[in-house]
């Protein structure tokens, strides 16, 4: 492996507020699907997820559960993990923001950016969003209410200490004149420019004395060091950054890509760059922003009774097609919308017809017409053969272009393309038929050409549905782990003496679809 060959993905630090809904679980599917391809393309590829949890509402919150702060964070800590665990989402590093390992840091961070004058101490008076934990102008209020999460914000006034933002806009704006692409999907990047850069940047406010719970400014001790530098900087401290041992950030940062939520774009494309910039250090590669998963009457709300959880669907469906959906559903960049009857028409269509009709047929085929085991790879080719290697190629290219710039969804349409396609090709062969009239020769192509595609497509759907992929090898009989490797996908290698399995086992099965709408409706509906 080579040592400049490594992969640092991020998500977001999430709010402990108790259950992940599913929309919550994409980000994290995302990440870990990034991390997986880049795995098995060489990469040394590290993972970072885990938990903001300092600030005003989550003090509120365990104070009304009659807990303590840590206490409160620490059950959901657990909750996190365990549904993680569930996913198969095997992340390198959890970081939790009360951690003294961060504390460190951040504690740091802030006496370097004193030094450097970038901090100094004023009075703050403005509209203040407590779930948001943002201050806003009056300006940026959307009908007297929080422009991000639609709710009341209230006045507040008090004595804090701000970032001079101010001191970085021209090189903010030169930083994105020389990276266009920087943050993607574009439109995201046009947004952040009309509506906070060019009006002008505004001095963060940094620390609060409203309340306690969070990081003290050392010798000024009734501040606390305000949300978003303290849980933007985990990206950096989990790292190790400014520690005994930088050995990881100097491996690993800058990162390769950071996914965010729309609703976190400013902190993260703004405040951000700014604090790395005061910092002198490297900008991650790429932002990329994604959208939400929407329900028919708007956003998910436990008082509409319209969210789901992944565990759910995990307990009913499996691993992958929640996987599956969740990375179709959304797409570049634009909100993605669930329902019940989308999810069970994706279902049915796509995993159980295209890709479980595929496998079945082809080892049933392979039973019937070879005895189980695959024909040898054939000495010449038919005008079809050609065709849909040539087809696989291509459609191989642009997963990995795809991959590459993190559009998985787009990814997962290739694939399934190269699905469609095999099963017109079984059609146009009809093997069937090649049997009846004991063309041999041809059939042997045909099945060879089955089998190997579906070799193809069990790799190619590795980062996103691993338990699948497993199933699909053990159906064909294939066990050489070089034949499970990315880089065979582009060869047509001897693939001699595989058995498959007798009868294999459906690794989807079709779907009753108004007996399971009527029952994703109903978890829905439950609060």
């Amino acid at each position: 492996m080579s040592e400049n060959k490594k992969f640092y993905v991020t998500t977001p630090i999430y709010y402990p507020s108790g259950r992940f809904h599913i929309g919550t679980a994409y980000t994290t599917i995302l990440a870990y699907s990034l991390k997986k391809y880049k795995e098995l393309r060489g990469y040394d590829s590290y993972m970072l997820t885990g938990l903001d949890e300092h600030g005003q509402k989550i003090q509120e919150v365990a104070l009304s559960k009659g807990k303590t702060e840590q206490e409160y964070v620490d059950e959901i800590a657990e909750i996190a993990k365990t549904l993680w665990a569930k996913m198969k989402l095997q992340y390198d590093d959890f970081i939790r923001t009360t951690e003294p390992r961060h504390e460190k840091v951040v504690e740091k961070i802030f006496t370097k950016f004193m030094e450097n004058g970038d901090i100094y101490k004023g009075e703050y008076e403005g509209w203040y969003c407590t779930p948001c934990e943002t201050y806003f102008t009056p300006t940026q209020l959307v009908d007297g209410k929080c422009p991000d999460c639609g709710r009341e914000v209230k006045r507040m006034k008090e004595e804090a200490y701000f970032f001079n933002m101010k001191k970085y806009q021209d090189r903010l704006i030169k930083f994105y004149e020389e990276n266009p692409h920087f943050i993607d999907p574009e439109f995201r990047k046009n947004e952040i420019f009309n509506n906070f850069i060019k009006p002008g940047l505004e001095d963060l406010c940094i620390t609060r004395t409203s309340f306690d719970w969070g990081i003290k400014v050392k010798g000024d001790e009734k501040h606390v060091i305000y949300v978003w530098l303290d849980a933007l900087t985990n990206y950096i401290s989990a790292l190790g950054y400014m520690s005994d041992d930088e050995t990881k950030f100097n491996k690993y940062w800058p990162a390769d890509i950071q996914i965010v939520g729309k609703d976190i774009i400013r902190f993260h494309a703004i405040y951000w760059p700014i604090f790395l910039m005061a910092l002198d250090l490297p900008m991650p590669k790429k932002l990329f922003v994604h959208g939400w998963v929407m329900m028919k009457d708007g956003k998910m709300s436990k008082s509409k009774g319209n969210v789901i959880y992944p565990e759910v669907l995990i307990d009913r469906y499996g691993l992958d097609a929640t996987k599956y959906f969740l990375l179709k559903v959304l797409n570049g960049g634009q909100d993605g919308v669930f329902t019940p009857e989308a999810f069970i028409e994706k279902y049915n269509s796509e995993l159980c017809n295209d890709l479980g009709n595929l496998l079945n047929r082809t080892i049933g085929m392979v039973n019937k017409y070879f005895g189980g085991v695959i024909p040898e790879q054939p000495k010449t080719l038919t005008n079809l053969d050609k065709e849909l290697e040539e087809f696989i190629n291509e459609k191989n290219k642009l997963v990995e272009e795809y991959m590459d710039e993190a559009h998985v969804c787009d990814a997962l349409d290739e694939i399934w393309k190269i699905i469609s396609r095999a099963n017109k090709y079984i059609d146009e062969t009809m093997p069937w038929t090649l049997f009846k009239e004991e063309k041999i020769g041809e059939l042997n192509d045909v099945m060879y050409h089955l089998a190997e595609t579906l070799r193809k497509v069990a790799i190619l759907i590795m980062p996103c549905m691993e338990d699948t992929s497993v199933k699909m090898f053990n159906q064909l009989g294939i066990n050489d782990e070089y034949l499970k490797t990315w880089e065979s996908v582009k060869e047509y290698p001897e693939i001699k003496d595989l058995k498959v399995v007798e009868k294999g086992e459906p690794i989807f099965v079709r779907l009753d679809v108004e007996q399971e709408t009527e029952f994703l409706k109903n978890e829905m509906s439950k609060k």
